[in-house]
């Protein structure tokens, strides 16, 4: 599917184009924003080559990695980013980051909704999976209020800031999904 263009009342997930590099610096230079990431700030440069590594991953035939703005529905406004990257049997992994100015208003769990929706319906995936941090209690929340159940801990999954941290799984299951009552596609 190319180009991606979901979306709800709110939100909308498209993909990531050039122009976007100072907003998601926004999300992926900000430390607040990271601190619960596999990895730490990046810089402007390495913004812009994720950026352009998803012009290009969206460009594969067959595509196997979705990373994805997640805009304001009206303005466009890139407020965070989404990743859904395929897997084995008929799976894809999730993950996505906001700016802490759009945190505590649904705007995670409606992310995560538009993944599943990708993913489910758009894709025709059997389960879609994520991981936080043992400390994200945030993350826990959305995943469970999107329709995921938690799974279990990956020990000592992750070399981040210079420690071996776990992983805590969230998965749903095609038969599980509800679908949202969502506006139409962008035209």
């Amino acid at each position: 599917m190319h180009p991606v263009k979901l979306m709800t009342g709110t939100l909308q997930l498209r993909e990531l184009l050039p122009d976007d590099a100072s907003s998601l610096d926004k999300v992926y230079g900000d430390p607040q924003a990271t601190r619960h990431l596999s990895f730490e700030p990046r810089d402007m440069k390495q913004v812009e080559a994720i950026i352009q590594s998803a012009i290009e991953s969206a460009a594969e035939d067959p595509r196997t990695v979705y990373m994805l703005a997640v805009a304001e529905a009206e303005s466009g406004e890139l407020i965070g980013a989404a990743r859904l990257a395929f897997g084995e049997y008929q799976s894809a992994q999730i993950g996505f980051a906001l700016r802490p100015d759009q945190w505590g208003k649904g705007r995670g769990s409606e992310t995560v909704r538009l993944l599943e929706r990708l993913g489910f319906e758009e894709l025709g995936l059997h389960r879609i999976w994520g991981a936080r941090s043992p400390v994200n209690d945030a993350s826990a929340r959305t995943m469970h209020s999107a329709g995921m159940i938690e799974e279990g801990t990956i020990r000592g999954h992750l070399f981040t800031r210079g420690a071996w941290r776990d992983s805590i799984v969230h998965s749903i299951l095609s038969d599980e999904y509800q679908p949202v009552s969502a506006t139409p596609d962008i035209p």
